[in-house]
């Protein structure tokens, strides 16, 4: 059978975060494996749940041959230095190279990218690898990629690739199913041969991040019901996707993308359209209440005061998985001045606070400086504090979406301030997106009455079903804005609104 280059470079940028994403920080990924190539990216990649290992699963089984490129990620943050970028883009073009001089040579490519990384030197990371990779490998050989729901697809991605498949749920608990579609598509154009048609529409709005959640009813729609439906009845549509865009990222194309695939080009145009169609009806969908501190705090002590399980509370604008520090005070501040002492708020990435804990031990009472380290904002929140649990920072993911990753997250810690409430820390930038980050230190997730988590969405996988009700909440200062009003755009285009 065929001989196909599998690999993947994933970075999600937030034009507006504090912090780049250094060679580095893609060398020390924590969670997902770290920077591998050749045969160590199927070791290393083994068993995870990425839409790389889906990829790779079903060419397997269809009797293709592997050959490994480079995989890494690294935590969402600001512009992928143009060191970084030309480093990794160069060693996965290098083996492309290597393959295609190999007996037999290369039939195909399967790239497991994200689709909204911008560099310091090109707003179009994944364009700009595929083209690249395009010039190796020539126009006729098929190029399969998958993307994040937060691709900021452009017209360059889609020109480059021969097909692109699409996360269908936020929280992201289809990466390995989107990785297979991907790789169904692969295998059906290397054995018919033939160029599908393609149609790419930018709707002219930004989703907020928080309001793609595909449990909320209009993106369920769009993804659950409109998507298969159109998928369905029309055999001639080889493939159709839909991203929500990443709305912190100041780039011209940012935003939204329709993009369906079919045997004629009027097929792909009216597919590509319908779906448009249906996402105008339901644009106002895509909003909701964003609750400031002080109001959040008195609803989750409201709800909490009669519910039998956590009120759950979402820093989204401290968010790591979207390029937030991880260490804003906000909420924090809010939490100790409304005297709301039944709350567990966390995970604060702070290295230097959790090691002055695990210096003094559990239960020593120290003064602590906690988080406020790295948003020039902000400001480090001085407390009194007893130290409860102490954690080395690895364990196993648990929840829906990252079960079975390897979390190496360092010193750990959990404390309790004078007012009662309590914080965990770590000394990475992770978002709380999975119930083993607060296990790890001997909380019990569900026997708590308010917990406030540094995330936007990610979360629900593991926690909604455990919550009484879910509060989302914009505390200062923080990178990840809830509004995007609030953002100065420079180079986003001028007909797009910042909101549904």
């Amino acid at each position: 059978m065929a001989t196909i280059a599998v690999g993947g470079f994933q970075h999600e940028t937030n034009t507006f975060a504090p912090v780049k994403a250094s060679f580095d920080k893609f060398e020390q990924a924590d969670g997902w494996p770290r920077l591998c190539r050749g045969a160590d990216l199927l070791k290393e990649t083994k068993g995870v749940h990425l839409p790389l290992t889906g990829a790779m699963d079903t060419l397997t089984t269809y009797g293709h041959d592997l050959y490994p490129l480079s995989w890494c990620s690294a935590t969402p943050s600001a512009h992928v230095t143009e060191d970084a970028f030309e480093r990794i883009s160069g060693q996965i073009i290098e083996d492309i190279e290597k393959a295609m001089k190999r007996p037999g040579g290369l039939d195909g490519v399967y790239l497991d990218l994200h689709g909204a990384m911008v560099c310091e030197h090109t707003e179009d990371g994944e364009g700009e690898l595929l083209r690249r990779v395009r010039d190796v490998v020539g126009e006729d050989m098929p190029i399969a990629v998958s993307l994040d729901l937060h691709a900021n697809v452009t017209d360059l991605m889609v020109e480059k690739a021969s097909v692109i498949e699409i996360y269908r749920t936020y929280p992201h608990v289809d990466m390995g199913e989107t990785g297979a579609r991907a790789a169904r598509h692969l295998h059906s154009l290397l054995n018919t041969g033939e160029k599908w048609a393609k149609a790419h529409i930018k709707p002219d709005f930004l989703v907020p991040l928080v309001f793609g959640c595909t449990y909320l009813p209009a993106p369920s729609e769009m993804y659950n019901v409109v998507l298969p439906e159109l998928l369905e009845s029309d055999p001639s549509v080889a493939a159709l996707s839909f991203a929500c865009g990443f709305n912190l990222a100041d780039i011209k194309e940012c935003g939204p993308s329709i993009i369906a695939y079919a045997e004629t080009q009027e097929d792909a145009d009216r597919v590509a359209k319908a779906l448009s169609d249906a996402l105008d009806e339901r644009r106002n969908g895509f909003g909701g209440k964003i609750f400031t501190p002080d109001e959040v705090v008195a609803e989750a002590q409201r709800i909490a005061a009669s519910a039998d399980k956590p009120v759950i509370i979402a820093d989204t604008q401290d968010n790591p998985g979207g390029g937030g520090p991880g260490d804003t005070t906000g909420l924090l501040r809010a939490f100790v001045s409304n005297k709301a002492s039944d709350a567990l708020v966390g995970i604060f990435n702070d290295p230097a606070a959790a090691s002055k804990c695990h210096e003094a031990g559990v239960g020593a009472e120290i003064e602590l400086s906690i988080g406020g380290k790295l948003q020039p904002e902000d400001e480090p929140f001085i407390c009194k504090v007893k130290v409860l649990s102490l954690g080395d920072g690895i364990f196993t993911g648990t929840g829906p979406m990252w079960g079975g990753a390897n979390f190496q997250m360092g010193n750990m810690a959990l404390v309790e301030l004078e007012s009662g409430v309590r914080v965990a820390m770590m000394s990475k930038p992770m978002q709380t997106g999975d119930t083993s980050m607060l296990r790890h230190l001997g909380i019990e997730p569900e026997n708590e009455k308010i917990i406030a988590v540094k995330s936007s969405v990610h979360f629900r996988a593991d926690f909604q079903p455990i919550a009484s009700e879910v509060l989302v909440v914009a505390a200062e200062p923080g990178p990840v804005r809830a509004d995007a009003n609030s953002l100065n755009y420079k180079s986003l285009r001028s007909d797009v609104s910042k909101t549904p």
